[in-house]
């Protein structure tokens, strides 16, 4: 005779990890490296993840070779890097947006802003190395505006999760644009990828430079180049 656990009782003994993922499977919603995820997380498993990354992590040095049961400096290095990339360098896959409030472009402004440069730090999602860079952000106000320090905000949160590039910044103007909807729109990022600095052909000068415009950044070639002046403006003032 074949007895059956409570199915309450199946759930705490399948990891939280595939809870999640069967959960997003079923309901259609990709999981990539630079999704976020947030909303499809049930109150306390943040918390279980953590414990269940730890445990990974450990096994992961212990195959590395490391005596973490007797190295006084790898005792806590599972708990520490579960931590790390849950609430730190990857908390843009696992927390939800801050909240950014718009409020209405009341004067009408409709010339360009810049804001920047903004400290950007994310992770190359090939190797899960650091990307660190800065990012330039100018606006042409539609109907509505938000406050300058919640540009870092969303910078931040995006930036925060395994990317490329390429892909990083796509996903800020998108999310940009959601937040306040502006007539123009143009990003530009530069970056070091120590997947090139640290391993593989070890450059350590190398930069990444990429960019982004929409709306009338990209219909009127005068506004496009007004902002790329503005963002050397602000290098050359950074430099000297």
């Amino acid at each position: 005779m074949t007895s059956t656990l409570p199915s309450s009782l199946t759930g705490q003994l399948t990891p939280v990890s595939r809870r999640i993922r069967e959960r997003l499977e079923i309901a259609g919603v990709p999981f990539l490296a630079n999704d976020n995820i947030a909303e499809h997380l049930k109150e306390g498993e943040l918390e279980q993840l953590e414990i269940e990354v730890a445990g990974k992590v450990r096994e992961l040095l212990r195959s590395l070779v490391i005596d973490i049961d007797n190295d006084h400096n790898t005792e806590e290095t599972a708990e520490r890097v579960a931590r790390m990339y849950l609430h730190e360098v990857f908390k843009g896959r696992y927390h939800e947006q801050p909240k950014i409030a718009s409020f209405p472009n009341v004067k009408q402004l409709d010339e360009i802003y810049t804001v920047g440069p903004i400290t950007v730090r994310s992770a190359c999602s090939h190797h899960l190395v650091p990307i660190l860079g800065n990012c330039w952000i100018g606006i042409k106000p539609g109907e509505r505006v938000i406050g300058l320090s919640k540009f870092s905000r969303v910078a931040d949160w995006v930036f925060s999760r395994p990317h490329i590039q390429e892909e990083a910044v796509m996903i800020l103007a998108d999310e940009i644009e959601r937040l306040c909807e502006p007539q123009g729109l143009a990003i530009l990022v530069k970056a070091q990828h120590y997947c090139m600095k640290w391993r593989g052909v070890k450059e350590p000068q190398t930069s990444m430079v990429n960019s982004i415009v929409r709306g009338d950044f990209r219909s009127d070639p005068s506004l496009k180049a007004e902002f790329f002046e503005l963002v050397k403006q602000q290098e050359s003032l950074l430099i000297n």
